[in-house]
């Protein structure tokens, strides 16, 4: 009987086989991790963007809802997933994919990893993570005091206190950002008199209580999309979710956010929290974080940092300026899984004041008791993994001065791209980059004239042509396979606020080269230049402007 004829059965014996460890290097599953290993490392040399196969293709792989009534072989399911998943995946650590925020590992993430794995510690409490609770609680100071410079005393009296929280580790941003907001809401609607504060009593009889008609977030338009998740799921609704307009660096403009509070109150709506943006998702800026400080402490808010993004900047010595003003935040979310360089699921909120997270406290009697030092008492998620395990070894490993190299690197970077495009004839930068994030597009030079010489009718339509241009060339660059940048729109003040679709490209991955740059820039120009519908449209356009409108 050959192998391929071979059938697993399914008894108790052969599934404990699957909950042990291998006895030796050379036993089926140490063979199957070892081939394993080499079809990764093979996959991340040669892989950008997976060959490309349509993703109605990819889903036949994955049609079938019905649970297998037979066990499959380790090594045969292993053969699966290469051919199914990895073959197919995204090299998000490639050096030309510059189009997102994830970048290269350090490698010594994955060997680390299976510790973290093998061990399946849940940080909800104590009794499941007994040397993981006190280690995350260290990665929680250690970020802590990156942001608010405490001195060893304080750290000392509250980063194990049982009573207190630093903060929260979380899977992401999103989870981080409600959690800060959550605190807020509670913390602005607490217990008063006879009323037992909004956690008791919810939002309808806490603003009775308070005579409010409704509460307001305040934040740049600029702000991430998982602050409308926030609002609808703590109540407040999206709508009260008030964007606040930015100026040409695409930075909150303090000026509109303190028209916007006085609205809100002569609405009888309370503002309860403003957000300054660190490191905006789309092009990287940074809002006045000092200015907006002075105004949520004046306004009696709680001012947020949503640093996701930009927070590890603080890292570096020579470009924390750029954050100034974030120690003065009642807190700050920063994401590990962006240029702290982890793999994704770990971002974290921290909170200025210990005692700020006792609003959202929870105890449970059979597993989060008053008085532990369970960790979940203050978590929004519940079981969650020991992914802190994964900082706190980049932290000792790469170290603070290894992480300023590598953020002083990825700054440089970004701004010898920028200046790159700058003397490119047929490109326009459209946002200069603040940290390592720039936004540009494709403009045939004489249409770079035309633009300037053209009527509202035509600009508009030229502005149009070039938005199908910038996406042609986004996603036929993606379809090549060889290197990858992202778009997004924006609505630049140059161009009188028109939505603009531009080119994003993000440079924290160390292993992306100057030539890599070049090359991505080339590769547009080709593909701009064989675009067989757009293009022909933006010159016929552009010579007729030109031929009316001759520059002297």
């Amino acid at each position: 009987m050959g192998s391929e004829d071979k059938i697993v059965d399914v008894n108790f014996e052969s599934l404990l086989r699957i909950f042990t460890v291998p006895e030796a290097p050379d036993s089926t599953l140490g063979n199957i991790e070892q081939k394993l290993s080499q079809n990764l490392n093979q996959f991340l040399r040669e892989h950008i963007v997976a060959e490309e196969k349509p993703l109605s293709e990819i889903e036949k792989d994955f049609a079938d809802p019905a649970i297998p009534e037979l066990p499959t072989f380790v090594s045969e399911h292993t053969q699966h997933l290469l051919e199914t998943v990895v073959s197919h995946s995204v090299h998000t650590s490639a050096p030309s994919f510059i189009g997102h925020m994830t970048s290269a590992l350090p490698y010594f993430l994955m060997p680390l990893s299976k510790i973290m794995i093998a061990l399946n510690q849940n940080l909800v409490k104590i009794e499941t993570s007994k040397a993981f609770t006190p280690l995350e609680r260290q990665v929680l100071g250690m970020l802590h005091r990156l942001i608010y410079s405490q001195d060893d005393s304080f750290y000392q009296h509250w980063m194990h206190s049982a009573q207190h929280s630093l903060g929260a580790f979380c899977s992401g941003g999103t989870i981080a950002n409600i959690t800060a907001l959550w605190v807020a809401r509670n913390n602005a609607l607490k217990a008063d008199g006879d009323f037992q504060g909004v956690e008791k009593e919810g939002l309808f009889n806490a603003m009775m209580h308070y005579g409010y008609k409704g509460m307001a977030i305040l934040v740049s338009e600029r702000g991430h999309y998982s602050l409308k998740k926030a609002a609808d799921v703590l109540g407040i609704g999206q709508q009260n979710l008030v964007a606040v307009k930015t100026d040409h660096n695409n930075r909150l403009c303090s000026i509109a956010l303190e028209q916007k509070i006085q609205q809100l109150k002569t609405q009888g709506i309370k503002p309860f929290a403003i957000i300054g943006v660190a490191g905006t998702t789309e092009t990287g800026n940074i809002d006045p974080l000092e200015k907006i400080a002075a105004i949520a402490q004046r306004e009696q808010c709680h001012f947020h940092v949503d640093a996701a993004w930009g927070g590890a900047t603080l890292m570096s010595n020579q470009h924390r300026y750029l954050l100034k003003g974030i120690e003065l935040a009642d807190s700050v979310t920063i994401d590990a899984h962006k240029q702290l360089y982890i793999p994704m699921g770990a971002g974290m909120v921290l909170f200025k004041d210990p005692s700020a997270m006792h609003s959202i406290e929870h105890h449970a009697e059979y597993i989060l008791r008053k008085g532990s030092k369970d960790l979940g008492s203050h978590t929004l998620e519940g079981s969650r993994s020991g992914m802190a395990m994964l900082v706190y070894s980049s932290m000792h490993i790469i170290s603070r001065p290894g992480y300023e190299l590598l953020i002083n690197e990825s700054l440089k970077k970004a701004r010898y791209f920028a200046d790159l495009i700058k003397k490119q004839l047929d490109f326009e930068l459209i946002s200069e980059p603040e940290l390592c994030l720039l936004t540009y597009r494709y403009v045939p030079q004489d249409t770079q004239r035309a633009l300037q010489l053209a009527t509202a009718d035509e600009l508009k339509t030229l502005h149009q042509y070039l938005n199908e241009l910038t996406q042609f060339i986004q996603k036929s660059q993606r379809e090549n396979g060889r290197s990858f940048v992202s778009r997004t729109r924006l609505t630049p003040e140059k161009w009188q606020r028109m939505e603009t679709s531009v080119l994003r490209v993000v440079l924290a991955n160390p292993l992306t080269t100057i030539e890599i740059l070049h090359s991505i820039i080339e590769e547009q120009r080709i593909i701009a230049q064989t675009s067989p519908f757009v293009l022909p449209k933006i010159m016929q356009l552009t010579h007729i402007i030109l031929d009316r409108d001759p520059i002297e």
